[in-house]
This record gives C-alpha cells, sequence and structure tokens, in this order.
C-alpha cells in the first residue's frame, strides 16, 4: 500500500501500521542489514575493526553516544550515516511542531488534535533524510536555543497569559523529537546548559521559565568531543557523562595505505587536473608521510591532533602545483615533481597548532621541515640505509653519484622547465640511472623521474649532498665542494 494515500490516524490504524521509538527503529534495521551481509557505514576507513563494530554494539544496546576523538576523524560524519539505518517514512501529527506521533502524542497541540477528530486527525509523513539535527556547541549557545523558551509575540497574538504553555516556542531539541540530535564539541557547551540536558536524557522533562512539561522526547542523541584530559576550553560534566551510554574513542589512520584511499576519496579535484598530472605511487606516500610525520613532531601540540583534512587539502594544492606548472610551461601533461611539494605548505600551516619552540621556528619552516623528514623517513623503504658512521671498507652505493656532482660545478632543476627539458636533465646523471636501475628495478617507467629527484633530496637528507634553494628551482652540489674549491 503506498504511504502516501493515508493521510488519517484512522486510516494509519487500518493498514496495521505499529508505531516504535527510533532506538528500536536503528536497532531492528541494523540487526536487517547485518543478517543480509549489508554495509551500515560506508567511506569511511580504518574502523572496520575498531570503531564501528563499538557503534553498532552501542545501537543494539539502544545508548544514547558520545564520540570521543581529535578533530578529522570523522566523528560528524559516522552520526550523519546513523540516518541510514532509520525507517525510510514515519507518520507525524499534520501540523505538530515536535514530530508528535499519532499512537503517542506529547503536545498539547498534538493531544487536543487527537481529542477533537479522533480518526479524521490529519497526518504528514516524515522522511528519514529530515530526521535528523545537528547543533554546534559554542560557549553562546543558551537554553533557549537547544530547550525553548516563553515565545512574548506568540502569546500577544493568541490572547494567552504567561502562564500558559501554549505561548512555549520549543528549541531545537524538542523540533528533534523522533530524529537523531548531534551535538558536536560537547565539552564548549557551558556547563549550565549541559544540565539542561540531565532530564531530558533520563526522564524527558524539559524545564522551561516557570513551566515544568513532562515531554518524554523520543530522541538518539549522538554527542562528539576532543577527549577531556586534551581540551583547554571545556569539559563534560559528570553526570551527563554518566547519562551517555557508550563512549566511543575514535582514531586517526593507522597505515599509509588506509589515509591514501581517505584523501583519494574525499579531495575535491577538477577531472582537467586529473587529467593533466600523473600522481606517481610514491608521491602519495610522501604526502601522508607528511602527516604521520606531523603527528610525532616535537614543534606540534599533539593534543590539537592532526586532521585527515590536511592530507586532503595538502593533496588539492599539490596537483594544483603541477597544474600551475603545466600551465605556465605550456605542457599539455606532465608528471608531479618533487619540487611540487613545495606548493603544499600553505596547506599544512593552516592544519597545525605549534608548540612554544615551533612559534620560535617559523610555521613555514616546521611544514618544509615536515616534508623534509618524511622524505628521510620513506627513503629507507626504497634505497640502502646509509650510515652516520661507515667503514674503511665499506662500499658506498652512492660514492658515484656523490663524486658525479663533485666534478660538476653545480645541477640546477628549475621549476618552470618542460617536462622534456626536466626529463634531459635527470638523464645527464648517469650514476643515478644506475641507482634506479639496481634499486627500483619493477619501477613504471612514468613513476622513475620522480624517485630520481626523491634519491637526490634524500641524500640531501643524510647529508651525502647539499641542496639551495634559487628564487626559480633548486640546486645540487656536492658537500664539500665549495669548500675545496675555495681552498
Amino acid at each position: 500500500m503506498d504511504i502516501k494515500t493515508i493521510i488519517t490516524f484512522g486510516q494509519l490504524k487500518e493498514s496495521g501500521y505499529k508505531s516504535k521509538s527510533i532506538k528500536d527503529e536503528l536497532r531492528n534495521n541494523l540487526i536487517d542489514k547485518i543478517q543480509k551481509k549489508e554495509i551500515p557505514f560506508s567511506g569511511i576507513h580504518g574502523y572496520e575493526n575498531t570503531v564501528i563494530p563499538e557503534l553498532e554494539r552501542a545501537i543494539l544496546s539502544r545508548h544514547n553516544i558520545n564520540l570521543l576523538g581529535l578533530r578529522g576523524q570523522a566523528k560528524t560524519r559516522l552520526a550523519r550515516q546513523m540516518v541510514n539505518l532509520l525507517d525510510e517514512w514515519i507518520p507525524i501529527v499534520s501540523g505538530s511542531e515536535i514530530n508528535d506521533d499519532p499512537f503517542y502524542p506529547i503536545s498539547r497541540y498534538a493531544i487536543n488534535l487527537i481529542k477533537e477528530k479522533g480518526n479524521d486527525t490529519p497526518i504528514e509523513w516524515l522522511h528519514r533524510k529530515d530526521r535528523f539535527s545537528e547543533k554546534l556547541a559554542t560557549p553562546d549557545v543558551t537554553v533557549a536555543d537547544i530547550i525553548g523558551d516563553v515565545d512574548p509575540i506568540k502569546a500577544a497574538n493568541l490572547k494567552l497569559s504567561y502562564a500558559d504553555d501554549r505561548v512555549i516556542h520549543y528549541g531545537m531539541i524538542p523540533r528533534a523529537n523522533r530524529c537523531i540530535f548531534v551535538i558536536n564539541e560537547l565539552p564548549d557547551l557551558q556547563a549550565r546548559i549541559q544540565v539542561a540536558l540531565f532530564n531530558i536524557l533520563q526522564e524527558g522533562d524539559i524545564q522551561i521559565r516557570g513551566f515544568k512539561l513532562r515531554l518524554p522526547l523520543d530522541i538518539q542523541f549522538v554527542f562528539t568531543a576532543n577527549p577531556e584530559d586534551y581540551t583547554n576550553r571545556g569539559s563534560i560534566v559528570t553526570p551527563l557523562k554518566d547519562r551517555i551510554g557508550s563512549q566511543i574513542l575514535t582514531h586517526y589512520p593507522e597505515t599509509i595505505e588506509i589515509a591514501k584511499t581517505i584523501t583519494e576519496q574525499e579531495a575535491r579535484l577538477d577531472p582537467r587536473q586529473s587529467d593533466l598530472v600523473y600522481v606517481p605511487n610514491l608521491a602519495k606516500d610522501l604526502l601522508e608521510q607528511i602527516s604521520f610525520q606531523a603527528r610525532e613532531s616535537e614543534f606540534i601540540d599533539h593534543k590539537s591532533g592532526i586532521s585527515a583534512r590536511m592530507s586532503i587539502t595538502a593533496y588539492e594544492n599539490l596537483l594544483s602545483a603541477a597544474e600551475y606548472r603545466a600551465l605556465k610551461s605550456g605542457d599539455s601533461n606532465t608528471i608531479l615533481r618533487l619540487s611540487d611539494f613545495m606548493g603544499i605548505i600553505p596547506a599544512i600551516t593552516g592544519k597545525v597548532e605549534l608548540v612554544y619552540e615551533g612559534e620560535q621556528e617559523g610555521a613555514a619552516s616546521v611544514a618544509h621541515s615536515l616534508i623534509t623528514d618524511s622524505i628521510k623517513t620513506l627513503f629507507v623503504d626504497y634505497f640502502p640505509k646509509i650510515e652516520k658512521l661507515e667503514r674503511e671498507n665499506d662500499q658506498n652505493p652512492y660514492q658515484k653519484l656523490i663524486d658525479w656532482f663533485f666534478e660538476e660545478s653545480g645541477f640546477e632543476l628549475l621549476d618552470d622547465v618542460s617536462d622534456a627539458e626536466y626529463v634531459q636533465k635527470l638523464n645527464e646523471i648517469k650514476p643515478l640511472n644506475e641507482l634506479i636501475e639496481k634499486y627500483q628495478t619493477d619501477i613504471d617507467q612514468k613513476d622513475q623521474y620522480f624517485i630520481k629527484e626523491f634519491l637526490l633530496w634524500g641524500l640531501v637528507e643524510f647529508k651525502k649532498l647539499s641542496k639551495y634553494r634559487l628564487s626559480e628551482g633548486f640546486r645540487f652540489k656536492d658537500l664539500y665542494g665549495d669548500y675545496i674549491s675555495g681552498l
């Protein structure tokens, strides 16, 4: 039967519709998806064996939920995807401000309407996409915003005294009756506002001015918060925390592969960028390693966290840097270069909170260090490790390359050269070609030039070569060449 043909309470009764609470809806539909081997939460990577099973158990337990974690850990996305576990349509009393269930009305309006019209009470159907409400907790949020207040205009229009409960204007929470209601960054909510949530979670009572209303609201609450110990802005008051059924800890991606999947999924790219710029796999690994490096850096406040959005925006900047270079040189397509990573510094500086030592270094300097430290970290995955101290008889696999730079006056890779010139310049370094052929035998032809540049930058980080930033590119030299020629 088409539900749109059911427009009165009497027709709803005849259809055999059974009313249920929102927590039962979520529970029943989750059970159905699990039994059908369907994925309830899609597009969220790295949580398959940690966060999502805990969230599903909390839903089966009919709990209100607190998602606790640092920024950029998909907390809000998890909450929004819970909407997919709701029934597609539910009936409400037509005209109700708080989505009254015709079988269990709680507002004075709905109770009086059903009492007056009985089976002829008009009903409407509410789609699940309209059953999600969200509020960012900020210090200026008031009880009136989330619970409600007396509306003097309504009192004047209806010619009612302030003692009549019909003059109440409901806040966001009562209006989210039979919905999922999310409060983001709960510790930022003032303690007195958090106190106002006590009875709503426990008893369904709400206090507005002089009224004490008994409204057994049917709401699935989801809270998100940074760990209490990590925030200077506030905390969750203990009695409220006690009334939240499940607290689930979120986390950052645990591997570079998971991080790459998230970045590629979330990055907003113009199709022309994807067609124009070829991105080697090593470049993607390097981009993600920067975030991993930042989470361990002594210059960055770990309590603040490094959002996954840093990698996403950095990836967008990276492709734009390559695109900009190709447009200026007139190339119809281009391979990403390691020097293009200098273009992601603005994406990093806007996403990290520096400690005192980091402020002294400067945000741009810290961002540059993250890039070079990431090169050093990944270097040993591709080429032989360089020891700080080498024994006299040890064979240095990089000696020929170092000697080549000793004999050259200076090798420059300029930013605005065409791809053809870039390839030609790197091919001139014969020992570089030999190292790639020996240690990267399975490398894709299109990736080899990025790896050649990566090898040069790596040798700089291990103090085997020197690198100077020119106004229009980079110059690589032997580490002691200038000193010896001066003598």
